[in-house]
């Protein structure tokens, strides 16, 4: 038996009445987040050129392009709305995956559950398999698959997508074998293009590519089962020899499911996650003391190599750019206490104010967290003042990142609110919000779809 047939076979055996309620509770949780984060980034350029481009203005379908009233096929529109929800950067984040777990997978099962209009138990457990994929396969492959520069949400993503569509679709352990392996080939992305359109556009392609996978597989398509471990196939080529453990990939599935530990997720700043433990370690500091930015003579912003690689950027030239410098990011953080969306929005990102604090930023890998550390997702913060007094704060990780630290429920619910209202009147935020909350009790997944068309 192949990997991917390995793989396929454990899809296969995931089924609603089986999975623990923590595993259901934090689906539910992160599609919520993901149809937040996607009504709020479908209006953003880079899902707008991208709809303009395909045509969707004068093309029909059967399913809903996020935060309009406008319909395209299921391959459109998931590209689309895989783009729209990350295009903000808003989107969860998952320690197994080294990147973003639903985006490349819920625009897919959107579009496909509205074809099919599956039931809400049916869409949770699809996304709960697609889920348990990428993140196991991403568990065999990294940190090197991260750091040799793929961007994991889409390399892996992929087979996530791929993986919820078979379930969705029912197909037996051959077709989504063959699903998995057409993936392989689909799979790209690379971190070059973070601070760009082009990363969003990674997802988009991603969640296309994955439904793509499945239907070609689905209608007799074939591809090679050993295309993971073919000597030309992904693990080699993406990874290299001595690089990746394919066997851990296999083991334990479900026992615990990924998607309850070690966990989601879900972010509260619409920025790079790489920049949130600082973030949260100056957060701390100022709401424990009395901070007047003028007096502040310099900054030091510490946090892991892997971290710092990408977000080490004192001088961001564009609103996507900013998501990735810790400096600008910590600027903004000490001046409003709070990391906006129009912090990232026109030319915010020239703002005077942010861009002089920003000279006293510095960013630098932190000399506890190297490559052996287990604190790869922390951050220390030191802030020196101009009469010589000095402040500190040290977080293992950020606020919500993973189910030992996780985002309050009401603050999860502000956030939806808050994105979703840049598409959606109050009161149909509202319902949508109800019905998401309730999505394992939902019969019709059209139904839910239906709430979030936008007024023409």
């Amino acid at each position: 038996m192949t990997i991917i047939e390995g793989i396929a076979e454990r899809i296969g055996a995931i089924h609603y009445d089986g999975l623990p309620p923590e595993a259901v509770r934090w689906a539910k949780a992160a599609i919520l987040d993901t149809v937040g984060v996607t009504l709020a980034g479908a209006a953003e350029p880079c899902a707008q050129i991208a709809a303009g481009v395909l045509g969707l203005g004068q093309a029909g379908g059967d399913c809903l392009i996020f935060g309009s009233h406008r319909r395209a096929t299921a391959l459109d529109a998931a590209l689309v709305n895989g783009t729209a929800a990350h295009a903000l950067d808003f989107d969860d984040v998952s320690n197994s995956l080294g990147g973003h777990p639903s985006a490349p997978i819920l625009p897919a099962l959107f579009a496909l559950g509205e074809v099919v209009d599956c039931t809400g138990r049916d869409f949770i457990t699809a996304y709960v398999a697609g889920f348990e994929t990428e993140t196991r396969i991403g568990r065999g492959v990294h940190f090197h698959h991260y750091e040799k520069g793929w961007h994991p949400t889409a390399t892996l993503g992929v087979f996530g997508a791929a993986a919820a569509s078979c379930h969705l679709l029912g197909l037996d352990r051959t077709k989504t074998a063959q699903a998995l392996a057409i993936a392989a080939s689909l799979a790209s992305g690379i971190k070059a293009n973070f601070g760009t359109m082009t990363k969003p556009l990674h997802v988009g392609h991603t969640a296309r590519n994955g439904l793509f996978a499945a239907l070609l597989a689905r209608d007799g398509f074939t591809a090679n089962s050993a295309a993971l471990e073919h000597k030309q196939g992904f693990l080699l080529v993406f990874n290299g020899a001595g690089t990746f453990d394919a066997e851990i990939m296999l083991r334990d599935w479900g026992q615990p499911y990924d998607i309850v530990r070690p966990g989601l997720g879900v972010k509260q700043h619409p920025c790079c996650g790489s920049t949130h433990p600082a973030i949260d370690a100056l957060l701390l500091l100022r709401a424990a003391h009395e901070i007047a930015p003028e007096r502040v003579a310099r900054i030091d912003s510490w946090t892991h190599p892997r971290r710092l690689a990408h977000t080490d950027r004192p001088d961001p030239q564009s609103g996507l750019d900013a998501k990735f410098s810790v400096q600008y990011c910590l600027a903004r953080a000490l001046m409003h206490g709070r990391i906006r969306l129009e912090h990232f929005e026109g030319e915010a990102f020239r703002d005077p104010a942010a861009r002089a604090l920003m000279q006293h930023i510095h960013a630098a890998p932190h000399p506890e967290m190297g490559e052996g550390s287990g604190e790869h997702l922390g951050a220390e913060v030191r802030i020196i003042f101009e009469d010589g007094k000095t402040l500190a704060e040290r977080v293992g990780a950020a606020l919500g990142r993973g189910p030992d630290n996780p985002l309050p429920e009401d603050a999860l619910a502000g956030k939806f609110a808050d994105c979703a209202s840049r598409a959606l009147p109050s009161a149909q935020v509202e319902r949508l919000q109800r019905l998401l909350v309730q999505l394992d009790e939902a019969a019709s997944l059209r139904a839910i779809t239906a709430a979030m068309v936008a007024p023409e």
